[in-house]
């Protein structure tokens, strides 16, 4: 496992991709997959606010950028259908040198902070009102201001991603501890350039 990459992010290099996912129906939908798996479009449709016709489509378009690909259906159920999958829990990009990059890059991290608000307030309204008290008394948020160099925020970013990593990885492990829960982490960062 790359420490770049201590996730096994799928990994996003491709301007046209990341143009592709800055759209809020497909990025809905790989969000979706890769925290609950494989759906069909019908089901993934509910949650993305498309019809499955439009989803369906997405899910083609984000397909022919590797993102998502045909998922086995659980046992069960009709093999007629046609299921999906993310091909990985997670994604990643680098900010492109180009400009054409830079403008999908900044599309797809816009699309991302927009869905990570909508997500921090669902959370508020929905879920934590019926959280037991040990867990609500760990859910939080912070707003620190620091003083850094752009290689300092690299190295504290990647720290940050060493400290998650065994945790996230426990999730296809199979060894999770008693008590355990899904805990989603936020990370906003967002550079001013000036002191």
């Amino acid at each position: 496992m790359s420490l770049r990459n201590p996730y096994g992010d799928f990994e996003i290099t491709d301007p046209q991709a990341m143009r592709a996912l800055a759209h809020p129906v497909r990025l809905a939908a790989l969000s979706w997959l890769q925290k609950n798996g494989p759906a069909t479009a019908t089901q993934l449709s509910e949650h993305v606010g498309a019809s499955p016709s439009v989803t369906s489509w997405h899910l083609r378009h984000l397909a022919s950028f590797g993102l998502v690909a045909d998922g086995p259906p659980p046992s069960g159920t009709d093999r007629r259908q046609r299921w999906w999958s993310a091909v990985a829990h997670g994604f990643r990009y680098d900010m492109p040198d180009t400009p054409e990059g830079a403008v999908a890059a900044g599309l797809l991290r816009a699309e991302m902070i927009k869905q990570s608000l909508g997500a921090a307030q669902q959370w508020l309204a929905e879920t934590e009102p019926g959280l037991d008290p040990e867990w609500t008394r760990v859910g939080g948020s912070a707003n620190t201001r620091l003083v850094i160099t752009p290689a300092e925020a690299e190295e504290i970013e990647t720290a940050i991603e060493q400290l998650l990593a065994p945790y996230v990885q426990r999730r296809d492990s199979g060894e999770t501890p008693p008590g355990a829960g899904s805990v989603r982490y936020l990370r906003i960062t967002l550079p001013e350039a000036t002191i």
